[in-house]
């Protein structure tokens, strides 16, 4: 799985004009699942985002976890994180799981966090959403599974 970490101070998305999620202070994380995922990958990337420390300490060094933070997450779908650039100019995305799959996997991730104790809202798979966030730090990290 590949996973694209936002630190927020807020953040939502929209579905056609409706907000179907949103989240205060927390992560905004963007998840794709890619061939070979299983459920065990998932178990595994959510254990590591809940105790990446990349939250402000009371002195200001990104020293805390979600979990130690109380944050929440918005999890929201985003195949285009397999894209392959490699050749020509238009990307290919043949590296995605399958949209069935994919949307299994995604649905177990929001519910590995949420089994862990982090309050989750998601986007809508495979909907044209419309994220809106305030990156704090600015904080973003890329995950990949298979590194």
């Amino acid at each position: 799985m590949r996973a694209l970490l936002q630190r927020v101070t807020g953040a939502q998305v929209r579905v056609a004009g409706e907000v179907v999620g949103k989240v205060g202070a927390g992560l905004l994380i963007l998840v794709c699942a890619m061939p070979g995922d299983d459920l065990g990958t998932v178990e595994k990337l959510a254990d590591k985002i809940i105790k990446l420390r990349i939250f402000r300490d009371e002195a200001g060094k990104m020293n805390l976890s979600l979990k130690d933070s109380g944050g929440g997450a918005l999890v929201v779908s985003q195949f285009t994180l397999a894209a392959d650039t490699s050749r020509g100019n238009r990307p290919g995305f043949s590296g995605a799981a399958g949209p069935a799959e994919g949307e299994r996997l995604y649905l177990a991730f929001a519910q590995a966090l949420r089994d862990r104790g982090i309050a989750v809202e998601c986007g809508r798979f495979g909907a044209d959403m419309d994220v809106e966030l305030t990156n704090q730090g600015p904080v973003t990290i890329w995950l990949d599974s298979n590194d």
